[in-house]
């Protein structure tokens, strides 16, 4: 599969999520912690493996969007840093839903400069065959991806 695509799969699944959250009735505290616990590893796992493979194919490839990457890399620590107090929240404190809100916010307009600004320009410069490679590279560093926002080092970001 083709990285570019993979990725926004990845966005899609995370955006579901974050609707069914948006959804939840104060007193769907059950419901909260399990949708949040399944966008914290979506994230974790998507936030690494971008950091770890795709981000340095991509600066490579077209070294223009450098100021992109690292400005991304600062905006996953912050959702990283964020998954981490809503991993050890209880969905019933009145903190969790406004958590939720502002990583949903901060996902979203991470996802929207990705998609819209910074990934025609990376498909432009890597071509269909290097996407390719890409992906299937993606896909094998997601079976052993952290699923937990701690386990992320921050030498990786």
């Amino acid at each position: 599969m083709d990285a570019i695509v993979l990725l926004r799969e990845d966005h899609k699944t995370v955006e579901k999520l974050f609707k069914r959250f948006e959804k939840t009735d104060d007193d769907d505290t059950a419901e909260r912690r399990e949708i949040a616990d399944r966008v914290i590893e979506e994230l974790t796992v998507h936030a690494w493996i971008e950091e770890k493979v795709f981000y340095p194919a991509a600066r490579e490839a077209a070294p223009e969007t450098a100021d992109h990457v690292l400005e991304s890399i600062e905006e996953h620590h912050v959702v990283v840093w964020m998954l981490s107090e809503i991993k050890d929240l209880d969905p019933a404190d009145e903190r969790f839903k406004a958590k939720m809100s502002v990583l949903m916010e901060n996902v979203r307009h991470h996802v929207e400069e990705e998609e819209q600004d910074w990934f025609p320009d990376v498909r432009k410069a890597m071509g269909r065959k290097r996407l390719t490679e890409l992906g299937e590279q993606l896909e094998q560093e997601k079976r052993t991806a952290p699923r937990e926002p701690l386990a992320v080092p921050s030498s990786k970001r």
